[in-house]
């Protein structure tokens, strides 16, 4: 993402996608250790499956990685789980968790995983996104864990901080934070466009396209809140 704000809106960091951010994700089968997918499933994938098989599938083996993760204090298997997506790469990984529900386990973790590779990749021009979003809500700061004023390194330890602690701590305040940080950084877009310059056509058209990406990230930013309600009433599967 480059450092005018022209080039902010609208850019392929932040194209409107089905989770608000480009994806770059993850998703898991039965892990035979946690955070590696089973080679004999990443074969069945690629041969192709049907699709009830799949889904069963998808939420089987995210209540397994959860629960694993859980149930260990050891570091490496936490480190390994937190990334899944940097090692075993999008396109096998999003056959199992990319096409679930946001209101189900694997939905919402797929959405996780999208949020920390689109925050990792592009961390500095996030960075200014949330510096003009955040003054309108600094409660978003305490409750995203992020500095007001955060540097292109404070997001990418936010990003792993989110994620980690969806598997190690409080899993409904990990996606509260997640909802938190999409919805200043949606705010950051809409007033990235304000300041774009151009033509009137062009400036109009860069205006719809934040708007549009804008309204996306808070599409996500909802899936994580009402994630979290759910999770907190023992709903989400």
């Amino acid at each position: 993402m480059s450092t005018d704000s022209n080039s902010q809106v609208g850019s392929s960091s932040i194209r409107p996608s089905r989770t608000g951010f480009v994806a770059s994700g993850t998703g898991s089968s039965r892990p035979s250790r946690p955070g590696q997918l089973d080679p004999s499933l990443a074969a069945q994938l690629t041969g192709g499956m049907d699709p009830q098989q799949v889904s069963e599938m998808s939420h089987v083996s995210a209540a397994s990685l959860l629960d694993k993760v859980h149930h260990t204090e050891d570091p490496e298997v936490v480190e390994r789980v937190l990334t899944l997506v940097d090692r075993e790469g999008v396109d096998l990984i999003a056959e199992l968790w990319s096409d679930t529900d946001p209101d189900s386990l694997p939905g919402i973790l797929w959405r996780l995983y999208m949020l920390r590779s689109w925050m990792r990749r592009d961390a500095d021009g996030i960075s200014r996104l949330w510096r003009l979003g955040e003054p309108t809500d600094t409660a978003a700061s305490a409750i995203a864990g992020v500095d007001p004023a955060p540097e292109a390194d404070d997001i990418a330890r936010t990003a792993d901080s989110i994620l980690s602690g969806a598997f190690t701590g409080d899993f409904a305040v990990a996606l509260e934070r997640a909802g938190a940080f999409c919805d200043v950084i949606a705010r950051g877009i809409k007033a990235s466009g304000r300041r774009s310059t151009g033509t009137a056509e062009t400036k109009s058209e860069q205006d719809e396209a934040a708007l549009r990406t804008a309204s996306s990230l808070n599409g996500t930013a909802r899936d994580f809140l009402h994630g979290a309600a759910l999770w907190r009433r023992g709903r989400l599967e």
